[in-house]
């Protein structure tokens, strides 16, 4: 399943779209549902897969460039230019599975801060692609983590919120310059 919304992967001298940080309010409002899936949600995805790229990300979410939407975009192989890119149109998470892995994730969102977060091993996600066609698609490993962590962001959460070592992520926030008071633990 291959993205209609092409774009190269490249860095760009100045990515289209900016990236809003960690204590940013618009990062902790639940996301609008996508009702019209047209040129202009296209353009976004266009454009928040080339600030992913410009950024060095594998995943991106509506919320983090200042748009209330369900809108994430998603690529595990940047490097590759024959991997697929994925945009996902209010994805839901339909059904998971495995074991809770913990794995060390960041975000685009939190530079340079990187920390173990559990989730579920295996999900099945729901969701619209980006011609308005409902999809299925099962995931494991990378990709049912990043689709997880991107998810998150619709529903106002950040993985930093999902830590379980208080006292390391809040070194690790305070040695970058974020606020402890920013994280809404679950």
């Amino acid at each position: 399943m291959t993205a209609h919304v092409l774009v190269e992967k490249k860095k760009l001298e100045k990515a289209p779209l900016d990236l809003h940080y960690l204590g940013d309010r618009v990062l902790r409002q639940p996301a609008k549902r996508v009702t019209k899936i047209d040129d202009e949600i296209r353009l976004l995805a266009r454009q928040m897969l080339q600030t992913m790229y410009s950024e060095d990300g594998i995943g991106l979410a509506a919320p983090q460039v200042g748009v209330n939407k369900q809108l994430i975009v998603v690529d595990c192989a940047p490097d590759k230019p024959e991997a697929p890119t994925l945009v996902l149109i209010n994805p839901t998470i339909t059904k998971t599975g495995g074991k809770a892995c913990v794995i060390q994730e960041g975000c685009l969102s939190i530079p340079q801060v990187y920390l173990d977060v559990t989730r579920p091993e295996t999900i099945e996600v729901a969701f619209k692609d980006e011609q308005g066609r409902p999809q299925k698609l099962a995931a494991d490993g990378l990709l049912a983590r990043v689709i997880q962590h991107e998810i998150d962001h619709l529903n106002g959460v950040m993985f930093v919120d999902r830590v379980e070592n208080t006292l390391s992520r809040n070194q690790e926030l305070s040695k970058y310059g974020f606020a402890v008071g920013a994280v809404k633990p679950l």
